[in-house]
């Protein structure tokens, strides 16, 4: 069977933890789901009207982190780690049972996810995959901040900046190849935040779950927890792992070149809506090819389904 095959996990997984802004006890369950089924969350505390499908255009809120809602108002957030780990480990089809509207922060990062989905290993289909081909280059930006999106032949490369004016340490550049790099320093980074921050977040009635264990916070140029960093690109990292999730809300693997400066949940989705709101700007492409080489899509045929 072809790497460039549909695929899902093979055996079914578990995770407890709590909601990073509910601080509300969650258990997650994953499903192996059939080829051409997509990622779908089930809220089993719900009876009715209770699947929710990854659109771009039913991200409902991406302030913090990233919430979709389907027709009837169900929603489920905080789905950016998860959705990047499924990206990165070339998951495409899993049904996501969650008995609260929010996933398990676990340890701030996608790195339990990670793990336990290579342990429960892979089931791959007799489908071919299908891709988001970017065509021509569009940009989105709010003042300084901004994100662009561009063709490229091969891969998936992320390039994302972060500044900061309260933390010199915070100021970091870095690039990901998501197809060919090793992605294990990406998946181990922990969300962060600003000390100072931290009780304004709360009176938002947000980070109600948050802790040492499972974010990185800093006050001034100090890390506050014991376990300080796990690499050094570690704040950055971790915005690239939540790029990557967001943009897998769209629902297919993308080709192309990202760059993005001081963004985040929001200013990715309105980007990728810009993108998508046009068929000029893109191609949904299905790949069909028995060997692949060492590049994700070099050199590979392309079919246009769209």
């Amino acid at each position: 069977m072809s790497v460039l095959n549909q695929k899902t996990i093979k055996n079914n997984l578990k995770f407890e933890g709590i909601g990073l802004h509910t601080g509300k006890k969650v258990t997650m369950n994953l499903f192996p789901a059939p080829p051409n089924s997509g990622i779908i969350f089930k809220r089993s505390d719900l009876k009715n009207n209770n699947l929710i499908y990854p659109n771009v255009f039913n991200v409902s809120s991406a302030s913090y982190c990233t919430k979709i809602t389907n027709e009837n108002g169900v929603s489920v957030s905080t789905v950016e780690h998860l959705m990047a780990a499924l990206c990165g480990l070339g998951v495409d089809n899993l049904l996501i049972d969650l008995n609260e509207e929010e996933l398990p922060i676990m340890d701030g990062s996608a790195k339990s996810f990670v793990d336990s989905i290579q342990n429960a290993g892979f089931k791959i289909s007799d489908q071919p995959i299908r891709i988001i081909k970017i065509n021509k280059k569009i940009t989105y930006s709010e003042g300084e901040k901004y994100i662009s999106f561009e063709p490229n032949k091969i891969s998936l490369e992320i390039d994302f900046e972060i500044k900061y004016k309260q933390s010199s340490i915070l100021n970091q550049r870095n690039m990901k190849n998501i197809y060919m790099d090793d992605l294990k320093d990406m998946y181990e980074s922990r969300t962060f935040c600003l000390f100072e921050d931290v009780e304004k977040l709360k009176k938002m009635g947000l980070a109600r779950g948050g802790s040492l264990d499972n974010a990185i916070v800093i006050r001034q140029n100090e890390i506050l927890n014991k376990e300080k960093l796990r690499n050094s690109n570690e704040f950055v990292n971790h915005k690239i792992l939540d790029c990557l999730g967001d943009i897998y809300i769209a629902g297919y693997k993308m080709v192309g070149k990202i760059t993005s400066s001081q963004g985040g949940h929001n200013v990715t989705n309105l980007g990728l809506r810009s993108l998508l709101a046009n068929n000029e700007n893109f191609s949904i492409i299905e790949v069909k090819e028995k060997n692949i080489p060492h590049s994700f899509l070099a050199k590979n045929p392309l079919k246009s389904i769209a």
